[in-house]
Formats: structure tokens, sequence, C-alpha cells
């Protein structure tokens, strides 16, 4: 009997440490790429972010080992003035797709922690509203190679 009760005791341990730690079943991110500038200016981060589950998804932040500052961003155009606003958070429904690109929405990476070029990967966890986070490997590219 204690060997059942410790067994059990066990599998409810791995379940709650495995749950609500990945979305990897909603979630499909997409051409993750880091569109970095030289030496220490920021970077923006461009990919496709899907909701392949039921419910919706909100996206409420990112980070970087890579970077000491992550935030998301979305770049305006009015009255031929260029504005760039910090975002809270990003609406997902079921189904639906979200675009992370150049002159919109991004990921803005600032104040490396390492020296990267072109062609490394960069691990960036984006953060989700009900504690979920996503890992995604995003590719080094060169300004305007997105």
């Amino acid at each position: 009997m204690l060997k059942i009760v410790a067994n059990a005791t066990l599998s409810i341990c791995i379940m709650a440490l495995c749950a609500g730690s990945v979305y990897a079943a909603e979630v499909e991110v997409t051409d993750a790429k880091l569109s970095l500038l030289p030496g220490d200016l920021p970077g923006a981060g461009y990919f496709n972010l899907t909701n392949t589950g039921d419910t919706p998804l909100t996206l409420v932040g990112a980070e970087s080992a890579a970077f000491h500052m992550t935030h998301m961003h979305v770049s305006t155009q009015e009255d031929d003035v260029a504005q760039m606003h910090v975002v809270e958070e990003i609406d997902v429904a079921p189904g639906e797709s979200f675009a992370f690109a150049p002159k919109g929405y991004h990921l803005m990476f600032m104040h490396r922690t390492q020296a990267l070029e072109e062609g490394d990967s960069v691990e960036v966890v984006l953060h989700f509203e009900d504690q979920q986070e996503q890992p995604v490997s995003f590719t080094v590219v060169a300004p305007g190679a997105n």
C-alpha cells in the first residue's frame, strides 16, 4: 500500500511540474529572426505566432539570456512621424495568427550580454498571461534581411 501511495504521489508531482510549463501543443512559432544592428544597438525580433488551440492566447512578454531587456513594441507612422510604443499584451484568438514584422509589431532586444553574429541561434522565451512559456530559437540575421 505504501508503494502505491508513493508512486501516486510521484506521478502527481511530475504532472504538476509539467502542467502549465510549455504550450507546445497550442502555440506554433515560425520564421523567428532577430535582426541585429552593429555594436550594442538594439535588435528586433520578428516571427509568426499561431494559436493552434481552442482557447485565446495572450502574449505578455519575452526574455532572453542574450539580452538584459526585451520588450514588445509596435512601430507606427502618423503625419510623417515614425513612433515606437511599448505593447503590454497581444491577444491571439483560436485558429488565428499574429505577425511580428518590420514596421509593425516586434520584440525589442536591448543591451546584449554576449557577442552575437549573423547565423547564431538565440533562445527566447515567450511569456503568456496564464504563466505558460514557449521557448523559441531565433536566428540572427543582418538588418533588412527579414
